[in-house]
């Protein structure tokens, strides 16, 4: 009886140990998001490739969530970007995304990238200086660092 006590006890221990480390909490998750909020983000990767952009330059790759509006705003590294999102948890939901049709003509490429990408998100993660949108199965499709 001593032995099955001592067994379940171990067990709800686990449990309860494990479900701390995995469950974020609802403070971290606050965290994350104003962290993510109100803050210009400029594009470093898209997937694993890396991209750097001169910062004086027109159109920059970058986004910035809006937290009174619930609106982003960016660029493309071509056209400006705009639409609004919303946020559930670490689940992240842009919604139709209206751009500006400026004739580009070495950064058209990047732009498709990028917009392809943007596309994909379904979540994110932020913290200290670098922020990451996600894809539905957690796969990291943009990275940015924080201006």
């Amino acid at each position: 009886m001593l032995k099955q006590l001592f067994v379940a006890g171990l067990i709800s221990t686990a449990l309860a140990l494990t479900a701390c480390e995995t469950v974020p909490t609802q403070i971290q998750q606050e965290k994350s998001l104003a962290l993510m909020q109100n803050k210009i983000w400029i594009l470093t990767h898209i997937g694993a490739v890396e991209y750097k952009t001169d910062p004086s330059a027109h159109n920059v790759p970058s986004i910035q969530f809006d937290a009174a509006t619930l609106r982003f705003t960016g660029a493309d590294g071509c056209n400006r970007l705009l639409g609004s999102y919303t946020v559930k948890g670490y689940q992240l939901d842009l919604g139709q995304i209206a751009s500006t049709k400026m004739m580009c003509e070495n950064t058209t490429e990047l732009a498709e990238k990028y917009n392809h990408a943007l596309s994909q998100v379904a979540g994110y993660q932020s913290y200290n200086r670098t922020l990451k949108l996600l894809d539905r199965n957690g796969n990291v499709v943009l990275r940015y660092a924080l201006k």
